[in-house]
């Protein structure tokens, strides 16, 4: 699993020209998911992003968590994520979760995330998004489980 953490003054997505989540402040969150992840996975995941301390505090360091400074998710499905361009100029998308598989755990994630009483925004699952944002920093951050976990 892979989740791609961006912090976000604000972000939006948009399905057939219509914002379908938007939030003002938070991470933008690019979820991959290949058929071996499980809820184990995703709940360390889920634990590791939240936990995360990359906003700056009051002396301008990376301290403080996404609950601290109060802000949201956009949490958009990614397939792309586990492109594999080793071999020639197209990528292959073999180890990429199949739809069924990655959409169950793509809503699992969402609803895990809610739970833990972060306001939560998402894209379509399947569809073909428009994603816009203001990268802060620009600061990003790739989970991945083979490498925490």
């Amino acid at each position: 699993m892979k989740f791609l953490v961006q912090i976000a003054s604000d972000a939006s997505v948009s399905v057939e020209n219509q914002v379908v989540g938007s939030i003002p402040f938070g991470y933008m969150v690019l979820i991959g998911v290949e058929d071996a992840d499980t809820k184990e996975i995703a709940d360390k995941m889920i634990k590791k992003m939240l936990g995360l301390r990359i906003f700056k505090d009051e002396n301008g360091k990376t301290n403080l968590s996404l609950d601290q400074v109060g802000g949201s998710l956009l949490l958009i499905s990614q397939f792309t994520l586990y492109a594999d361009c080793r071999k020639g100029n197209r990528p292959s998308f073999i180890r990429s979760g199949s739809a069924e598989s990655a959409r169950e755990m793509y809503w699992y994630i969402i609803d895990k995330c809610k739970e833990a009483g972060v306001t939560v925004q998402t894209g379509e699952f399947g569809a073909e998004m428009k994603v816009t944002f203001t990268n802060e920093g620009p600061f990003t951050v790739m989970l991945d489980s083979a490498e925490l976990f």
